[in-house]
């Protein structure tokens, strides 16, 4: 028991909603759980719960006697008694699944998508899933619900990539398709070799190996020859081309950062980078900043940020283009959670730092 209430006493995270506050989850030494909402903690179970998940806008768990309920807006709903089989949450999003039944709790209300779903993929703010009651894959975006795709009986949709706000999936008809903002986009007549999402942005090398970027609704030739390798973010795409040079599309223009093929990660906001000398960069936002003279292992990125502990024993915070020395305490663990580190010193210390706040 104490092992579990220790690894959720550390699962805080960041939730962003209009206010732009943290969010804070734990089951205290009392095994009750408590939420810290606004700068306030507030009990909401007595008991340690099943299961537990941190979303940005809410936090859904399974309680001690498997009854499914979600901390939302500052209180708690229980949506069922011992029914939830499975769930799952994002950004904006709650999903569930009650047996078959799909639903989505989407903010402060739970709606039934399908009745018998048998494939479902849930990002940010959308949901496709296959409602085989009436054979289609639909998608359920902004509150409202579309047919991607009609459904072929004994057959599933094998090549889809669901990321924040967009799908992008080679069709039955083997033509790639892009769902965005509401509506579904014919981009390819045919199969693409490759493909990627993020946030308003897919990447792929079509059937002429050529690559290409689809944007903001616009789809730009970026070259003539497949990349060796390419990541996708959040308005973002880093590559490194047949030629070998490392570039990154951002707001619709083209960076190119050198002739390298470095070690690179790309996780929402935040492209980070070996480069040639071996130091440590990071691209955000269309800024640079030079970190460490060498590459850390254990780097953490989400969001907006990026957090590993460098040689001198110090947590190092990256976030909204800023830099934080957290702590050099020696850490029993420490996590990053939309934009918030988290961190455990010795048995019975936790601490949140955000924004260069410590709580």
């Amino acid at each position: 028991m104490r092992s579990f209430v220790s690894s959720l006493l550390i699962s805080f995270c960041y939730i962003s909603g209009i206010s732009a506050q943290p969010l804070a989850a734990f089951v205290d030494i009392q095994n009750e759980v408590m939420v810290w909402d606004h700068g306030l903690i507030h009990k909401v179970d007595f008991m340690p719960p099943t299961s537990m998940k941190i979303g940005r806008t809410a936090i859904p768990y399974l309680d001690n006697s498997r009854s499914f309920k979600i901390y939302y807006n500052g209180s708690v709903k229980e949506v069922n008694a011992g029914f939830t089989n499975a769930y799952f949450v994002t950004d904006n999003l709650v999903g569930f699944l009650n047996q078959k039944s799909l639903n989505v709790f989407d903010k402060g209300e739970t709606k039934n998508l399908a009745g018998v779903c048998d494939q479902y993929f849930i990002a940010d703010s959308i949901v496709l899933f296959l409602d085989s009651y009436k054979g289609e894959y639909r998608a359920y975006y902004n509150g409202k619900i579309s047919t991607v795709e009609s459904y072929i009986p004994d057959s599933v949709l094998s090549h889809v990539k669901v990321s924040d706000n967009i799908i992008a999936f080679d069709n039955f008809a083997n033509q790639f398709r892009i769902f965005y903002r509401g509506s579904l986009i014919g981009q390819e007549d045919y199969p693409v070799r490759s493909f990627d999402a993020g946030r308003n942005t897919v990447a792929y090398v079509d059937a002429d190996r050529k690559f290409k970027i689809f944007h903001n609704g616009q789809t730009y030739v970026i070259d003539d020859f497949a990349p060796s390798s390419y990541k996708v973010g959040d308005d973002m795409v880093a590559y490194v081309s047949a030629d070998g040079y490392f570039k990154v599309f951002y707001s619709d223009s083209l960076h190119t950062i050198g002739f390298m093929n470095p070690q690179y990660m790309v996780t929402d906001n935040i492209l980070a980078y070996k480069d040639p000398t071996g130091m440590l960069k990071v691209f955000y936002k269309g800024t640079f900043t030079e970190m460490e003279s060498y590459y850390p292992t254990g780097i953490i990125a989400q969001y907006n940020s990026l957090a590993y502990v460098n040689s001198a024993t110090t947590l190092r915070l990256f976030t909204e283009g800023e830099v934080y020395d957290v702590t050099n305490a020696e850490l029993t663990h420490w996590a990053l959670n939309y934009d918030v580190i988290t961190y455990q010193i010795g048995e019975g210390i936790f601490k949140v730092f955000y924004k260069g706040q410590e709580y």
